[in-house]
Formats: structure tokens, C-alpha cells, sequence
């Protein structure tokens, strides 16, 4: 199964002088990548095996190097030679715990640099770095550990690679089969890797049921503590049901006391989303407006990292083509680089002789450097009032900015007589080329 896509690049951050944070949803294929992949690319290109320092943090054989001094000792004494290279793959790094520092008072450390009382991964990989001749590569899959605090840590030595699931473009590439097959599969499989092998619906359907129970639910509630377990699971539920749709934490939590009869608060709710957000379940496009050029607090939409594992989640009920179209273009705009945000136009008309202002919005805006393009998704045009909703606010936008409009299926790059352009969904994740600004 190749992944060219972030095989190149690693490959353009080889020797970079920066720490290659490798990061991703649980299962989406970090390891393979890493340990496979590129560790082969390594060989081909004469590294010597002997230079390559593996270690899975997640394996209960490489535990005592969970220890951040232990981790330290072992590196530094596999790195033999000052005047050769050596590359460094360690697996998980969020395994290793941080320690008691010996050689400190406590009693006399400020509270604000209480920190600098334990000695954790990112002091041994920093101090590993400083050698000058090793190239450092670390999954984790928690995306805590690139905040801003610790990219602060990291003192700017940090270059993340974020890996999402198969891509249709990938999908399609390992399946070799009929595009349009492949297409309806894929909305309701997704990409999850071990997915993609497995051939038996059944079995398909209970390793990604699985996955979410086993895997991401017990995940979240160990890592974070969670003990309202029925409180995640509803908020669970909720969002995938409504992928694509507006929504806040004050929402959300009127709705599920109100359906589900659980009680809780909109500052629980915003926490628990947080958290499905660092485990990469989840994917935030803040409302811009287009004419005020700011960005609005709330509501924002929140997409399934993998269409399959949101569909298994909800026990493939709810299967709404276009807004499952709509996550998987979210997910796709974000995997190529893009920064996304959903757009608000507000339009002042006047009907029936009384004036009418009204906000409406374009799906997705993607954003790279000054330029920018509008994106909507449109499963079908079919009617002259859906073409009119959707075409609206793009022409209210006065600007000069490209306009997309996808749609269901698989027809052809066109543009109509108002600089609009029309492509199907297909051909749009199959060319990483259509979307480059």
C-alpha cells in the first residue's frame, strides 16, 4: 500500500535540522509509514540498518524506554560515531511519561515554572537533536503534544506531518477497482487502512465498530480522565449525526438534555469536544464573513475525521449522500494543505417592497497565502431553486476570487457564463492538481 503523498514528505524533511512530529488518528497508518515506508526508502538510498534507531513505545518491550532517562542513555549510546548520520524512529512518543527531576527543590521553584521540575521526551529529544549529525522521526496521536505550550518547549526544533486515512484518490489507487464502485464504497467505508484490505462486508463493519469502541471510545476516556462515559458517548452520537452542521457547545448541550434527558453544561460539552478534537476524531471549520473579513466564535462545523468510522459509529443509519460528500471534501481540502473555513455572505434584497437581510453561506473557503477559492458542495442540482441556492451567495461575493461548485458524480471541469466553476466530485479527489491556487 503506497502513501507517496507523505512519503515525499518526509522525504523533502530529511536532515531539516527540525524534529519530524509525525501525527494522526489512531490507526490511520503513522506506523506503516514510518517503519515500512520510509524506513525502506532509507535502505534503498544506502543508510546502513545499523544507523537506524527503532523504537515502538507502544510495544511492552520497549517499555523501560517510556522512562524519558532511560530513552536518552539508550539513544545516546546507539549513536556511536560523532561523524556519521544517524536517524532516530520512535513510535508513540506519547508514551514516554515525564520524571521527578533529583537535582531540584521544589520549595523553591516559582508556580510558573513548575515545569522545569521534570524532565520529559521533549528535553531528551531536544538534547538528542544538539548532536548535529541524528535526524529525529516520533508518531503520537495526541495532538496535546503539538500545542503552543510545547512547540514552545520545542523551542521551534518541531515540524509536524499530520497523516490522515486513505484519501478516495489512495482508496481507488489500492482497490484498482471501477471509480464509481470505489466512490460508493468509499462514502460508506472510508478510508481507515485495515478497512480498505478487508474484503468481507461483515467483518468490515465489525473492525470499524470496534475501532470506535475499543480503541478511540476507551482511549478518550482514559487519556482524559472522562468518567460520564454516557455523556461522550451522546455527544458522539450527536456530532456524527450532524456532520456539516452549524452548532456550539450551548447547543449541544440544550439537545441532549432535552433528547437524551442527560444533564450537563455548555462548558462540559466545549471540553469534551476539545478532546475529541486532540484525538483527531474530529476537524473544526470556523464561519468567516466574506464581506466583514472576520471570523465569528460561534457556531462552527465540526467533520468526522473518516466518513466510515462516523457511519459505523451510528450503526450505518443516517447515510445523507450529501453531507457525507460534504465531510469527505472537508476532509480532503484539509489533507492537501489547505486551511478551511466555512463562508458567510450577507445579502440585503428587498422583497415585497420590504427590505430583507439574510446570511448565507458558502461551504468551504480555502485559504493559501492572499489567495483563496469558494468552494460549494452540491450533491445535485436538481432544480432551478437549488441552483439558485447554491449559486447566490457565490455571486454576492464581489470579489474576484475562483468559485467551485461540486457536485455528485463525475462530470468534467466546466465553467458557465459567469466565471463559475462546475466539476463533479470524482475527477475533484482523484486531481490533486484542479484545486492548486
Amino acid at each position: 500500500m503506497e502513501r507517496n503523498f507523505y512519503l515525499q514528505q518526509l522525504i523533502s524533511r530529511m536532515n531539516n535540522g527540525l524534529i519530524k512530529v509525525i501525527t494522526g488518528i489512531r490507526r490511520c497508518g503513522k506506523s506503516y509509514l514510518v517503519f515500512s515506508l520510509f524506513k525502506q526508502y532509507l535502505l534503498e538510498h544506502q543508510i546502513p540498518e545499523d544507523h537506524m534507531i527503532s523504537l515502538a513505545l507502544d510495544d511492552d518491550s520497549c517499555a523501560v524506554y517510556r522512562n524519558p532517562l532511560q530513552l536518552s542513555k539508550y539513544l545516546r549510546d546507539r549513536i556511536s560515531s560523532p561523524r556519521e548520520s544517524y536517524y532516530v524512529l520512535i513510535d508513540e512518543i506519547q508514551y514516554c511519561y515525564r520524571i521527578k527531576r533529583d537535582d531540584m527543590d521544589e520549595n523553591k521553584v516559582a508556580p510558573e515554572d513548575r515545569d522545569s521540575l521534570y524532565i520529559t521526551f521533549y528535553d531528551v529529544l531536544n538534547g538528542i537533536q544538539r548532536l548535529g549529525n541524528v535526524d529525529i522521526y516520533v508518531t503520537g496521536s495526541n495532538s496535546k503534544m503539538l500545542s503552543n505550550d510545547v512547540q514552545t518547549i520545542f523551542r521551534g526544533r518541531s515540524d509536524e506531518v499530520r497523516i490522515h486515512p486513505f484519501s478516495f484518490a489512495e482508496y481507488h489507487a489500492s482497490i484498482k477497482g471501477d471509480k464509481y464502485d470505489d466512490w460508493e464504497n468509499y462514502m460508506v467505508y472510508g478510508g481507515m487502512p485495515l478497512s480498505v484490505l478487508e474484503s468481507d462486508e461483515t467483518k468490515l463493519r465489525n473492525y470499524l465498530k470496534n475501532l470506535y469502541a475499543e480503541v478511540y471510545l476507551k482511549d478518550l476516556m482514559e487519556r482524559n480522565k472522562i468518567q460520564e462515559q454516557v455523556l461522550l458517548e451522546a455527544i458522539l452520537d450527536t456530532l456524527n449525526s450532524a456532520v456539516g452542521s452549524l452548532t456550539n457547545p450551548t447547543k449541544l448541550a440544550n439537545t441532549i438534555s432535552s433528547t437524551m434527558n442527560i444533564r450537563t453544561t455548555p462548558n462540559t460539552v466545549d471540553l469534551y469536544i476539545q478532546y475529541l478534537i486532540q484525538a483527531f476524531l474530529f476537524g473544526k471549520a470556523q464561519r468567516f464573513d466574506v464581506k466583514g473579513k472576520k471570523y465569528f466564535e460561534t457556531p462552527y462545523k465540526l467533520y468526522a475525521e473518516d466518513i466510515g468510522l462516523r457511519n459505523a459509529r451510528l450503526n450505518w443509519r443516517q447515510q445523507e449522500r450529501p453531507h457525507i460528500m460534504e465531510n469527505i471534501l472537508y476532509n480532503e481540502l484539509t489533507r492537501r494543505g489547505f486551511s478551511v473555513d466555512v463562508g458567510v455572505v450577507t445579502i440585503d434584497s428587498r422583497k415585497n417592497g420590504k427590505r430583507e437581510v439574510r446570511q448565507h453561506e458558502i461551504d468551504f473557503i480555502i485559504n493559501q497565502g492572499f489567495k483563496k477559492t469558494y468552494i460549494q458542495s452540491a450533491f445535485s442540482l436538481d432544480s432551478s431553486e437549488k441552483q439558485e441556492q447554491e449559486l447566490l451567495p457565490l455571486r454576492h461575493c464581489r470579489d474576484f476570487f475562483r468559485k467551485i461548485v461540486v457536485t455528485g458524480g463525475n462530470e468534467k471541469l466546466w465553467q458557465d457564463e459567469e466565471g463559475i466553476l462546475h466539476i463533479g466530485v470524482i475527477p475533484l479527489l482523484l486531481d490533486s492538481k484542479i484545486l492548486e491556487l
